[in-house]
């Protein structure tokens, strides 16, 4: 007898691949309690150094110590902070077996650093010289509240810390705009801005009515050395950055979106560092790197293009009695990488960039990006076939709701990530985060639904890939 032919709606069932709403089966209490953390500790940790120093507050509760003072005969919980702005948390069995699991994110984010000599007078208005880091598009950081946080070192080794505008009782400081009186071809104009138009607005009171040169200049100079001892040449070596002032919040009627600056990668980074922390078990030793200046190609010492974690790591292997010069590389080539990494949602507004069939959405899950690059994917390590396999296994066994993406059109986007770097050394790796709204913005866009989904993607690798 001919075999009975399923219904065409269990047929479609079975055979297409269709995201699901990631909200579908979820613990919203859960969701809201793990949002409210996250939009908590995004409120404080907006730049690397600040969110390195949140982790490692996180980590000591429960637990981790400093590399050099973990007990490496037993079970490993220990994190290496490297020149203050990268971070890697080693969580390593009594009995070590295979390869590793990694989740490498990045914690640097588009922003405004200040210049060298930043300090200047025009026009009645003391203002600060910049030079923006990453891709940003300049006229949305105009006529926001901004801060100003970083370092300041001194000539004598001394580190100043400077974090000014982040309190609501602090001052803020803007980046002024033409007024629309005077700008009457917009879209030239929004073109047309340049690197060197911005300019921070920092004061306009003179130290001084008497004639002297500068003295609005020299009154900020007089305020910054008052408050934390620096002259104008202390400027010369400091790393103080310019980040929007306002804090994360809730989006929508329903409540179901986070607005906040940083989302790429600090979201990636914090939902890893939640999924360790929380594991009952790790399958394989497990490591969580949170590297710097991925937004300008990775290069540096705190990039992912120095590989800073290896040489802790191999002091805990040989502690462990790992004969490193036998079996390093085959550690190495039998490890696993999620780059953690955010996505672009299809924006509806702007459908003409995007290729819906290969896109991601808002509130579909974590997305899993085989490859990014531009163009050819010029840039991308693509991942192989099989690892994809291994990861979507491991997802579909826990429940965790994902979608494939891309990054817009073939000619249109494209992008880059740290996978390149962990796939120079032959290790497995994929691209594995949520997608946003408005990425590279100063107020980027996730559905708390893939947020909560993407920690789940992370805490399933961490238990169970071997």
């Amino acid at each position: 007898m001919p075999r009975k032919q399923k219904p065409y709606s269990e047929m479609q069932k079975s055979l297409e691949f269709e995201s699901k709403n990631a909200w579908k089966d979820l613990d919203e209490v859960k969701v809201d309690e793990f949002s409210k953390e996250y939009i908590d500790f995004m409120s404080r940790g907006k730049t690397e150094r600040i969110f390195s120093e949140e982790a490692i507050n996180l980590l000591e509760k429960n637990g981790y110590k400093p590399v050099e003072d973990a007990n490496y005969k037993n079970e490993v919980k220990a994190y290496y902070l490297y020149r203050g702005k990268a971070l890697a948390i080693y969580k390593i069995p009594k009995k070590f077996n295979g390869g590793l699991n990694i989740i490498a994110s990045h914690i640097d984010s588009p922003r405004i650093d200040f210049k060298p000599k930043p300090i200047y007078e025009d026009s009645n208005i003391t203002l600060a010289k910049t030079h923006y880091y990453g891709g940003i598009k300049k006229y949305q950081w105009f006529n926001i509240p901004l801060a100003i946080i970083g370092v300041v070192v001194k000539s004598d080794g001394s580190v100043v810390k400077v974090n000014v505008g982040n309190d609501p009782k602090d001052p803020v400081f803007v980046i002024s705009d033409l007024l629309p009186h005077l700008d009457r071809n917009e879209n030239k104009k929004v073109s047309d801005i340049t690197g060197e138009m911005l300019n921070l607005i920092i004061g306009s009171k003179p130290l001084t009515f008497e004639k002297i040169e500068d003295p609005l200049k020299l009154n900020i100079l007089k305020i910054l050395n008052e408050k934390y001892g620096i002259t104008e040449e202390d400027l010369s070596s400091a790393e103080l950055e310019i980040v929007p002032s306002f804090e994360p919040r809730q989006i929508g009627f329903d409540r179901s979106m986070i607005g906040a600056y940083g989302h790429d990668d600090k979201i990636c980074a914090f939902a890893s560092l939640k999924a360790l922390i929380d594991s009952p078990k790790v399958s394989r030793p497990t490591v969580i790197l949170f590297f710097d200046k991925e937004e300008i190609g990775s290069y540096g010492s705190t990039g992912a293009s120095h590989q800073f974690w290896m040489l802790p790591l191999k002091k805990i292997l040989k502690a462990k009695g790992i004969d490193l010069e036998v079996t390093f590389d085959e550690i190495i080539e039998d490890t696993a990488v999620l780059s953690s990494d955010v996505n672009a949602a299809l924006d509806p507004t702007f459908k003409d960039v995007f290729e819906a069939n290969n896109s991601a959405f808002l509130g579909k899950g974590v997305v899993v990006t085989k490859y990014t690059g531009a163009r050819g994917k010029a840039g991308s390590s693509d991942a192989d076939a099989e690892f994809v396999a291994k990861i979507r296994k491991v997802f579909n066994d826990n429940n965790v709701v994902w979608q494939i993406g891309e990054l817009g059109k073939v000619d249109v986007g494209g992008g880059g990530t740290i996978a390149l770097f962990f796939a120079e050394y032959g290790m497995h790796v994929v691209d594995v985060g949520p997608a946003l709204l408005g990425m590279h913005s100063p107020f980027e866009i996730v559905s708390k639904a893939d947020l909560y989904q993407t920690y789940l993607a992370y805490l399933a690798f961490i238990k169970d890939y071997v």
